[in-house]
């Protein structure tokens, strides 16, 4: 058990201990002795690892304060697939948060991602440029730009609106 938070309600006499743990913890004796001596109501509440980032804020690898102590209210789910599908590094040290799992960013930028991703040329497809004809080899969705290997071998990276497909030359 790893002790987070206490938090005193003086008008209720409530005391809320907060704290994580691998398993589930019996605290029935704990909380009767602390309820007589400290003469309050006592609560002893268990949290998982999200919610104790939440509570203890820090700065993020981007520099900001962590998502999940600001604006994030419920946390989604996340996975690995998001990750890919942003083109993140797949590396554990640089996706996961100050609570060990998955980026919960990774989530909200999801949405983004996807909206901005249907409407670029996929990798794979064969498309126009002003430098020739050529295929997509890798998508920067915030940037909007796309990488694209020319028939003579050559890469060249432009604004995807710059870019037509080639079935709209025929």
């Amino acid at each position: 058990m790893r002790h987070v938070d206490v938090e005193s309600q003086s008008q209720e006499r409530k005391i809320t201990f907060y704290f994580t743990a691998e398993g589930r913890v019996d605290f029935r004796l704990l909380v009767r002795k602390l309820a007589s001596r400290l003469k309050a109501r006592i609560e002893m509440r268990q949290i998982g690892v999200r919610d104790e980032a939440r509570l203890r804020g820090g700065i993020g690898p981007c520099g900001r304060e962590v998502c999940c102590s600001t604006f994030l209210k419920d946390f989604d789910t996340v996975t690995i697939r998001m990750a890919k599908e942003q083109n993140l590094p797949l590396n554990p040290e640089r996706i996961s948060g100050l609570c060990g799992r998955l980026m919960c960013c990774i989530t909200f930028e999801m949405d983004t991602y996807q909206q901005i991703g249907e409407e670029l040329p996929k990798v794979g497809k064969r498309v126009h440029t002003k430098h020739g004809e050529g295929k997509v080899i890798r998508q920067n969705v915030l940037l909007r730009t796309l990488t694209v290997e020319l028939s003579d071998g050559t890469i060249v990276t432009i604004p995807w609106k710059e870019v037509r497909g080639a079935e709209e030359e025929k």
